[in-house]
């Protein structure tokens, strides 16, 4: 059997869903047969996938986030996947820890972090109902390097999720629920918007990388469910870089 396609019977919740990786991956879902809630703070997007359940929330609000999950595993008559796709980069604010202003290092840090935290407690006593999970959490390549351009808070944020998902990882593999990360490298998204605007500046991006192209919410998507499925079955605590090579060169 197609393990991308043998998701039937199961339920996923998936945070940054309005757009982007999260979009593409929870469609995915969705077209495989899974019941899938769709979370994030933007209006629904108008290509929607059909079936799915959408709800616009606060990833960083840890009730709404309870509350949404819980509606899924009610819904759905269990809870099987968790992707953390949410995530905020203010190139404008963000910037070296030296002289960022501070509450804007807290609010990434309860976007892209502290919202994991909110997911995962909420998720694993219903997987664990479900008799086990899988949960995917979308970091980036950003936080294995430094950058004279930097964007501290974002590239820290992203560096904790892996920490903490090793740590859940191991906390609950004998509940057969599993944790990994994705790092994914340039991707045309929505966050990336800049090189929409400026055409010449993706093609440079893109021609730095190995593959020759920037990656898309799709790559990211497959990377997903592969991660979810069973043919990662014996896969947890771990990265996939997903990045065109990028990381691999000298």
């Amino acid at each position: 059997m197609d393990w991308s396609t043998d998701f039937s019977g199961k339920s996923a919740f998936v945070t940054g869903a309005g757009g982007g990786m999260g979009l593409a991956a929870a469609t995915n879902l969705l077209q495989a047969g899974a019941d899938v809630t769709l979370f994030d703070l933007k209006e629904a997007p108008d290509e929607l996938p059909k079936g799915a359940r959408y709800v616009q929330g606060d990833v960083s609000d840890n009730a709404a986030v309870a509350a949404a999950i819980g509606a899924q595993a009610e819904a759905a008559g269990r809870l099987d996947y968790l992707i953390n796709a949410a995530g905020v980069l203010w190139f404008e604010n963000d910037r070296s820890a030296v002289d960022m202003d501070l509450d804007v290092w807290d609010r990434v840090f309860a976007i892209n972090l502290k919202s994991v935290v909110h997911t995962v407690r909420h998720a694993v006593p219903l997987m664990k109902q479900s008799g086990g999970g899988a949960m995917v959490h979308i970091s980036t390549i950003q936080c294995l390097r430094g950058d004279t351009q930097p964007q501290d808070a974002y590239q820290a944020s992203k560096a904790g999720m892996v920490a903490l998902s090793k740590s859940v990882a191991i906390q609950f593999a004998a509940d057969n629920i599993r944790s990994n990360v994705i790092f994914p490298g340039p991707t045309l998204t929505p966050m990336q918007q800049r090189w929409r605007d400026d055409p010449a500046k993706g093609e440079m991006i893109a021609d730095y990388v190995p593959l020759k192209r920037l990656g898309t919410p799709q790559d990211m998507a497959n990377a997903c469910l592969f991660l979810l499925s069973n043919a990662a079955a014996f896969v947890t605590g771990t990265e996939l870089t997903v990045d065109g090579g990028m990381t691999a060169m000298p």
